[in-house]
């Protein structure tokens, strides 16, 4: 429900609205990126199978009740084939089974080529900042380009930074995203003011894949 919530064409809109919103206070040029995934959990899936047939082989050997032995290798297979399709079509399951560290390098990975294939460092300023958003490892890395200078934003834009995680971490729709998405703008109009000339050199709507 929350990953299809945040590719629904009133989301998008939300998330258009809210960059320019931002951006009609501060220099910076904000892009929102949002995707299923940033990484491939197939082995997840195969551990899955591998631990659900193990459980049935020692079963078949275990169990008062004989089992024919031609039975076993069928067992297992269809046991493993159980498993890792569980493990595929179950997100939550199949999430809380990663590891964490690698979640986390994939997104950060992920983030890293969006900046570059999206041309964020185009700005003439190089203010350019993804807000990318990967749904099914629920996280949220902040790209800045080097126009951005991170240790004057100072704590408030760690803590913009942190509720924005929060959210994208444990909530069940886009709004709380939103929120948070708010919180950058005043650090950001405050180390980069807009001026009066000021162009909108990045699109406001969000892109999604």
């Amino acid at each position: 429900m929350w990953a299809r919530a945040f590719f629904d064409d009133a989301a998008k809109a939300k998330a258009a609205d809210e960059v320019k919103a931002i951006e009609a206070r501060t220099a910076a040029e904000v892009v929102v990126s949002v995707h299923r995934t940033s990484g491939q959990y197939r082995h997840t899936d195969y551990l899955v199978g591998f631990g659900l047939g193990l459980v049935t082989l020692v079963a078949m050997l275990y169990l008062p009740q004989e089992f024919p032995l031609e039975f076993f290798p069928i067992d297992v297979a269809l046991s493993f084939a159980v498993g890792a399709t569980v493990s595929a079509a179950l997100p939550n399951v199949r999430r809380w089974l990663t590891s964490r560290k690698l979640l986390e390098e994939n997104v950060r990975k992920a983030a890293r080529a969006a900046f570059v294939e999206l041309g964020i460092s185009r700005t003439t300023g190089r203010t350019g900042i993804l807000v990318f958003v990967s749904t099914f490892e629920r996280r949220v890395e902040v790209v800045p380009d080097i126009g951005v200078d991170i240790a004057a934003l100072g704590q408030e834009w760690e803590e913009a930074l942190a509720k924005l995680s929060a959210a994208v971490a444990a909530s069940e729709s886009p709004e709380p995203f939103f929120e948070a998405l708010r919180l950058l703008a005043p650090p950001l109009e405050r180390v980069l003011p807009r001026s009066a000339d000021d162009v909108n050199e990045l699109p406001d709507a969000p892109h999604a894949a």
